[in-house]
């Protein structure tokens, strides 16, 4: 989601080109917009239940997966495909994307000057991929502003005609397309991740992917694709459960950074002055005591209700916290959820025997490596 999606992201609340940005875009995640997206959202998903049923070979979940919410976030936000999920062709964008992610990743620990200098392979692939992608997006919006005839309502259309409430300013743009690419790349590359997590714990733990299978195959008990509407998504409490689980252990990004608005001290012993940043580790939030004595473990029953209502305030943030938490949580928990409701329900999931669970940062929280087999389920 915009730039507020990552866990991890810094950022000042006043900044004009934010601010504005995230008041036009308010509207765009209401239910009634929801709703909206739920179509493209489930179209999508088939395309990957009907490409996995039909693919014998290993998995790369995390690449597939990225791709997969990256089409979502295309089609349901821009009403653009950048191509079928089974066309190994089409995806020059795509990749183009994936590599800025790894580019961006790489350079937060280098030298501007030293990448320029001694790696001018990676910079130049960088300012062609950034061209690459610029010009891609600046004809999808050319061609929504010269479209007579518009016939959806999408999040690109919300941008191009409404204003701040507060100021009467429209976005311009270079802005729109700022806030396309992060939609894309921020938008796609968590829940991705999120449902490859989600689908490893699944794979490996057959008893609780059972009573997952219980709740879908009692609303949806025959074979066929099953017709998720919008309103069923929210009743699917046991996969609730599991995606409230994954978020709990491996979140979005490790933390965000909270900055002291006066000089205070923190537990009786931590002092900060006014200004002074801190991370909150999310890592450690997540895995706090107050969860139990097993909170490393993987168990979707501490989201049950009469667990939750005795956890303190703030221990579970996976979106962030403030003005800057995501602003898109709600399209995310949607299309994860459609996405493992449709794979369970039609796919049996084999893990990878030799698999240990490798979580790697880039961006976000990535399970590295990760392999599955998937084959049409038996019932």
């Amino acid at each position: 989601m915009p730039a507020t999606r990552r866990a991890g992201a810094g950022g000042n609340n006043s900044e004009p080109n934010w601010a504005k940005a995230h008041a036009v875009l308010a509207p765009a995640f209401t239910k009634s917009a929801m709703a909206d997206y739920h179509a493209a959202i489930t179209g999508t998903v088939r395309e990957l239940t009907d490409l996995w049923s039909t693919t014998p070979e290993w998995t790369d979940v995390p690449a597939t997966t990225n791709k997969l919410t990256f089409e979502i976030i295309a089609r349901a936000g821009f009403s653009h495909s950048f191509g079928s999920l089974a066309d190994s062709n089409s995806g020059s964008f795509v990749e183009a994307m994936v590599r800025e992610l790894a580019y961006a990743n790489r350079r937060t620990d280098v030298l501007p000057l030293f990448d320029k200098v001694f790696r001018r392979a990676d910079h130049a692939r960088h300012e062609a991929d950034l061209a690459h992608a610029h010009a891609v997006v600046d004809n999808i919006i050319e061609a929504r502003k010269h479209d007579s005839h518009r016939r959806y309502r999408d999040i690109l259309d919300l941008m191009l005609d409404s204003a701040d409430s507060e100021t009467g300013e429209r976005l311009d743009t270079v802005n729109i397309r700022n806030q396309i690419l992060t939609f894309l790349i921020a938008g796609s590359e968590t829940s991705a991740n999120t449902i490859a997590f989600a689908l490893h714990y699944l794979s490996t733990r057959p008893d609780i992917a059972a009573g997952v299978r219980a709740e879908l195959d009692e609303r949806w008990p025959t074979a066929e694709f099953p017709d998720i509407r919008y309103d069923d998504v929210a009743k699917l409490r046991s996969l609730r459960r599991v995606i409230d689980e994954t978020l709990r252990l491996w979140p979005t990004g490790p933390g965000y950074f909270r900055r002291a608005k006066r000089d205070t001290t923190l537990c009786g012993r931590y002092r900060f002055a006014q200004k002074d940043w801190v991370l909150v580790l999310l890592l450690g939030a997540h895995r706090d005591p107050a969860w139990g004595h097993d909170a490393d473990q993987f168990n979707p029953d501490r989201f049950l209700p009469d667990n939750i209502r005795g956890l303190p305030p703030r221990v579970y943030k996976p979106f962030g916290t403030g003005p800057r938490a995501c602003i898109g949580r709600q399209f995310a928990h949607h299309e994860i959820g459609v996405t493992l409701a449709a794979l369970l329900h039609q796919l049996d999931l084999e893990p990878d025997p030799a698999y240990d669970l490798d979580v790697r940062e880039t961006l976000t929280l990535k399970p590295a490596g990760l392999r599955l087999r998937a084959r049409r389920r038996r019932r």
